[in-house]
């Protein structure tokens, strides 16, 4: 139906028809978006159960911005009345939800602070930046050389949502002219890369106003990092499919005169391979529903909704629409009937050659190689970023934040909080000034309404360092040793502290889960026990090496101060669930043709046929995740190099060099207890003088 000479029109109108409907849709996909912190949080930690009680004191969409000022030299009594008027006329502001506190002096002289708890609403994230802006003007107007910073989680809300700004037409924009640029290197067409860049918009397009559906209507969280991860993946994805259809319809063309009888041979032998790839991913994808953390449970129906989307169109739009343009869309270089076909005699194919004279020194070399790489994982600080290690650069609540610190209790702004019942809390204010860590002047009497009381401290330390985390892990301990107090300790530092121990559980539960998942996938698609246990230790062998080599690039050469907690969880499920595709689609070449050749010849065939395309969509993948590298947060730009270099890594040393002279070594013995199992094997010298031809 797809490659038929009429059908394929219905098909080509089916899809306008659903990007006219999802277009709409997918342009509201921002304002569902959910960045507001319980989002991000795991549903059962102590702090996000804190942060619900804490609704009944204040409202959770209220945080605190905290205006800094700094003159050196000592404040002048003209500094002093500045900052006077300015906290009067914070207090007229319309978001403003509680008691401005403040102007508090420095004990030094130099500096002073105020507090003010806006409300942002539920559009907080977008809200901050304005709010904060204005806020800025007015403490900068007739400062007359006073330092003035804003900092606090409101200041840092606003710097956030700077770096968010535009991420998706950055991210989408960039990520197209990669895209653009690897396919006319790959095709060497001036025309050809338009379709497989008009299939995957398409495929975009729609997946997310599938999701944006599902977040209005059926409780989906997105937030900006799945919705940008989304749009790298469904290119990156989608264009390695179309790579692999691509080149299959390329080799069918050569043996058929009819262009429609080509597509329906390459759909059908390349399909398979296609889907079992793409199952791979959306089902490693699926896998992060089993984490505690919100934000990495809502990536996964978001990833593996984009890659199923992606899957459909480059099967069904991206074939009706090559078979309706015809042979002329390969120009200058248009597949002929019966002309030679060039991987036969490639690079590839001249590669594989050397690599079967001695395959074990070869498979053996490789692996220690890779194992040495991967011994830089030790160098990897995956305990979370600071609010300064978060961002690429210097935004201005960092520096009001360092300011702060200088001349203020480090946790100041950031208080650890406290919610127990009401009777108990003289008793719980007392062990929580007594506790090592917290500044005990700073522990106010409990607000108290009904039976729930509400208390805070600020910490000692600064707030996102360790000794501010030890501190609340001792906060913790002691309280909820008060008979029947059932008290709960939250705030920004218990907060970040929860994040770390959720993404440590979900790290150690959906690893396991993802390879397993991979495992059989791969044993109902070969229908073998040992290739896909082989496959399989060696994508974990590339894992261990791109993050081993990520973390001396981190550390050594890009200056970050750590990494965040979700990074090993998340390259691991795109490395694993991406990097397999490469490997399904060798190894599926290798089985089609070992029933005929025996598997050590089929090893060569299949290396010669897919080198080339898996090499570009390696390349492809690898450039659409570095585009991630270009937004100003440390996160973002980690995921992207590991990923990039991951693929990389994957496609062409592990594929090409590592898993073909395994099957050059180990033979038939690959495909136990298959029948292919029996099929005789040449030697892999023998295998390797005999032409490398591709059969039909």
């Amino acid at each position: 139906m797809i490659t038929g000479r009429r059908t394929k029109y219905l098909i080509i109108v089916f899809w306008l028809i659903v990007v006219a409907l999802a277009g709409p849709l997918a342009g509201k996909l921002t304002s569902v978006e959910d960045n507001e912190a319980k989002s991000w949080l795991p549903g059962s930690a102590e702090s996000t159960q804190a942060l619900d009680k804490q609704a009944e004191f204040a409202s959770p969409d209220t945080i605190p911005a905290i205006v800094v000022y700094q003159r050196t030299s000592g404040l002048t009594p003209a500094d002093q009345a500045k900052i006077a008027e300015d906290a009067r006329q914070y207090a007229g502001l319309s978001e403003l939800d509680g008691q401005i506190t403040g102007p508090i002096p420095s004990d030094d002289g130099q500096a002073a602070q105020i507090l003010v708890p806006l409300n942002l609403g539920p559009e907080g994230w977008d809200k901050a930046g304005t709010i904060v802006d204005s806020m800025k003007e007015t403490a900068t107007t007739n400062a007359n050389g006073m330092n003035v910073h804003i900092t606090g989680p409101a200041g840092t809300a606003a710097d956030s949502a700077e770096a968010f700004e535009g991420i998706d037409s950055t991210l989408l924009f960039a990520t197209i002219g990669v895209v653009v640029v690897i396919l006319l290197f790959t095709y060497r067409s001036p025309i050809l890369w338009l379709l497989p860049v008009i299939s995957a918009g398409v495929a975009l397009t729609t997946a997310q106003g599938v999701i944006y559906l599902l977040a209005k209507h059926a409780g989906l969280t997105v937030n900006a990092q799945s919705a940008g991860i989304l749009t790298v993946l469904v290119f990156g994805a989608g264009t390695d499919y179309a790579l692999l259809l691509v080149a299959r319809y390329r080799e069918e063309l050569r043996r058929h005169h009819d262009r429609h009888e080509a597509m329906g041979v390459a759909l059908h032998r390349a399909g398979p391979a296609i889907i079992a790839s793409a199952a791979t991913v959306a089902i490693g994808m699926i896998c992060l529903l089993f984490a505690e953390t919100n934000s990495t449970r809502g990536l996964g129906p978001v990833a593996a909704i984009g890659v199923v989307v992606a899957l459909a169109v480059m099967l069904t739009l991206l074939p009706a629409l090559l078979v309706t343009v015809g042979r002329w869309i390969f120009w200058p270089v248009r597949p002929k009937e019966g002309s030679a076909e060039p991987t036969a005699t490639g690079v590839w194919a001249k590669i594989g050659n050397r690599i079967a004279q001695r395959p074990r020194t070869t498979w053996v070399t490789t692996s220690l190689v890779l194992a040495v790489l991967a011994i830089g994982i030790v160098q990897l600080d995956a305990t979370g970023l600071t609010n300064k290690e978060s961002f690429r650069g210097n935004p201005d609540s960092i520096v009001g934040e360092e300011v702060l610190a200088q001349h203020f209790p480090a946790g100041s702004g950031n208080p650890v909080v406290v919610i127990s019942n009401a009777a108990q809390a003289p008793e719980v204010r007392a062990v929580l000034a007594s506790t090592e860590g917290i500044d005990a002047a700073s522990v106010p009497q409990p607000v108290v309404k009904g039976d729930v009381a509400y208390l805070e401290g600020t910490l000692t330390a600064p707030a996102d360092s360790q000794a501010g985390y030890d501190t609340v892990d001792r906060v913790r301990d002691r309280v909820h040793d008060v008979s029947g107090a059932d008290a709960l300790v939250g705030g920004n530092t218990a907060i970040n502290l929860d994040l770390q121990r959720a993404a440590r559980h979900d790290r150690n539960l959906i690893i396991p889960i993802v390879l397993l998942v991979v495992l059989v996938i791969l044993c109902l698609l070969l229908r073998a026990i040992v290739a896909p246990l082989v496959l399989v230790a060696t994508v974990v062998l590339s894992f261990g090496a791109a993050l081993g080599v990520s973390a001396l690039v981190f550390k050594h050469l890009f200056g970050f101060g750590g990494a965040d907690s979700s990074l090993p969880l998340f390259v691991f499920v795109f490395l694993v669930a991406l990097g397999i595709d490469y490997n399904i689609f060798l190894m599926t070449r290798v089985r089609e043709e070992a029933a005929r050749h025996g598997t050590k010849r089929a090893a060569l065939i299949g290396l010669a046929a897919t080198g080339g395309v898996i090499t570009s969509a390696g390349l492809v993948l690898a450039g659409t995740f570095a585009v991630l590298a270009t937004l100003p947060l440390t996160a973002f730009a980690e995921i992207g190099f590991a990923v990039a270099f991951g693929v990389l890594l994957d496609t062409i040393v592990v594929r090409a060099v590592l898993v073909t002279s395994l099957n050059l070594d180990i033979g038939r013995h690959m495909w136990h207890p298959s029948r292919l199992a029996k099929v005789p094997d040449e030697s892999p010298a023998e295998a390797a003088r005999e032409p490398t031809e591709v059969p039909a």
